[in-house]
């Protein structure tokens, strides 16, 4: 067999594939023996139909056209691994129609869309922010402090306490909605109320900030259809008048960090135990987060390069392959697609429309490594490839091998050698900084405070 392939606009590939003469009276020859045995012809035993029969009962042609399409189907994943092709979609074959003929040549003609080739706009290393290797003392701090916080209790303020926003209310309530009617379930004598918390609005928030013990308000409050406030949810675009009492202000009260909390309610010998143990646990975490970090940024790093609009056929293999997951994922959990949109919270539309983004990042990042891969001479070579059957724990890895091969579908291992190749490449030249993010949020929160204080 002989292939001249021609690179053509529009990302495509113009491929003639010749078929030797001896080649074609051999696959002639063996077709009709194959027939001779499948079919039965009256006068002859199975296997023993001369040519001539076999065209008479079948049609002269009929032989020349199961050979024609075998050889087109046979050749077409050859020419796709020996020219190390990509293909996006199915080939278009020129003349179609044309037969073989005994002893002569077959030539046929296809065209096929193939992966395109893009450039970044720069090669150089990616760089990269990561959070520094172990634990640090003010990544230490935050996490005693978050603790704090956890194991925070409240206790009743003194009476001219006015609420604010870090404080817990206990409030008696009244709510009617436009008729007048009153929602029961909102109404009580006493409820401990957070603000901040998605069981009122913000703007409830505001009405009751700065009242003090004893208070009395009462006030109507408009909400929006979008409103996702737990107590506000059945009266969506209507108005709700409240008449609050401020029962009692609580203030929050955080532990002391000290000998005595860590024993006693961490379960620690003391301080130094519970802040060795946070270390310990702060660094277990880094080292699984870290190089995913860097992976995740170096790829993004590598997208922000890439200036080129999503081919259609890409993004729409993309989303197949993405919903043929999902789904498959789905019904072996044994949940519908109508409930998983209710758990999310989110309709269909809006879920074709994540599916839709997906797959365009997906693609950008694939293109983006191809270009990567190609600027830095990366291969995938045979033995890469056989490595990958050998790792997927099949039976016999070179018979599913050969069946790829003989299917054409080599190249999607290939693509995902070379993809894989080309983000380890980038990530092993990226330039990384390490960075004490804890210290930089503190040093951060700082500075907004000094602001905060000027502009008062």
């Amino acid at each position: 067999m002989k292939t001249q392939v021609e690179a053509l606009e529009g990302d495509k590939v113009k491929a003639v594939v010749t078929v030797d003469e001896k080649a074609v009276d051999a696959k002639i020859s063996q077709t009709y023996k194959d027939f001779a045995r499948k079919y039965n012809f009256p006068g002859f035993r199975k296997g023993k139909a001369p040519r001539p029969v076999i065209d008479n009962a079948l049609g002269a042609e009929a032989v020349l056209a199961v050979v024609t399409d075998e050889l087109v189907n046979s050749a077409y994943p050859q020419v796709v691994e020996a020219e190390r092709l990509f293909p996006v979609g199915q080939p278009q074959l020129e003349d179609d129609g044309a037969l073989v003929e005994p002893g002569k040549p077959f030539t046929f003609t296809f065209e096929v869309d193939v992966r395109p080739t893009y450039e970044l706009s720069s090669y150089e290393p990616v760089e990269v922010e990561l959070p520094i290797a172990g634990a640090t003392e003010e990544e230490i701090d935050a996490q005693i402090e978050a603790l704090q916080q956890h194991y925070a209790t409240f206790e009743d303020a003194s009476a001219a306490t006015k609420m604010k926003a870090e404080n817990q209310a206990d409030l008696a309530m009244e709510a009617t909605d436009e008729k007048g009617a009153p929602i029961e379930f909102i109404c009580t004598e006493s409820r401990l109320y957070e603000p901040g918390t998605p069981l009122f609005s913000k703007a409830f928030d505001d009405e009751i900030l700065g009242m003090k013990k004893g208070d009395t308000k009462t006030f109507t409050l408009d909400v929006p259809e979008d409103d996702t406030a737990v107590y506000l949810a059945g009266n969506a675009g209507q108005k709700v008048t409240f008449t609050v009492t401020m029962n009692s202000v609580k203030k929050k009260v955080v532990p002391a960090a000290d000998d005595a909390w860590a024993k006693d309610t961490m379960g620690f010998e003391d301080m130094a135990d519970l802040r060795k143990n946070v270390a310990e646990s702060v660094s277990a975490q880094k080292d699984d987060l870290i190089p995913r970090m860097k992976e995740n940024l170096v790829a993004a790093g590598l997208v922000d390069r890439l200036d080129a609009e999503v081919p259609a056929a890409m993004a729409e293999d993309e989303e197949a392959h993405l919903l043929q997951d999902f789904f498959g994922q789905l019904q072996r959990q044994g949940v519908s697609f109508d409930n998983y949109l209710m758990q999310q919270g989110i309709s269909a539309d809006q879920f074709k429309e994540d599916v839709k983004l997906q797959a365009a990042d997906n693609i950008k990042q694939q293109l983006a490594l191809d270009a990567w891969a190609r600027h830095e001479g990366i291969e995938a070579t045979d033995a890469d490839v056989s490595e990958e059957f050998a790792k997927a724990g099949l039976d016999d890895p070179a018979k599913v091998e050969k069946e790829w091969r003989d299917q054409g579908r080599l190249y999607l291992i290939r693509e995902g050698i070379l993809r894989a190749k080309a983000l380890d490449d980038a990530m092993a030249k990226a330039k990384v900084t390490e960075v004490d993010f804890a210290k930089r949020a503190k040093d951060k929160a700082k500075k907004d405070a000094k602001k905060g204080a000027k502009a008062e």
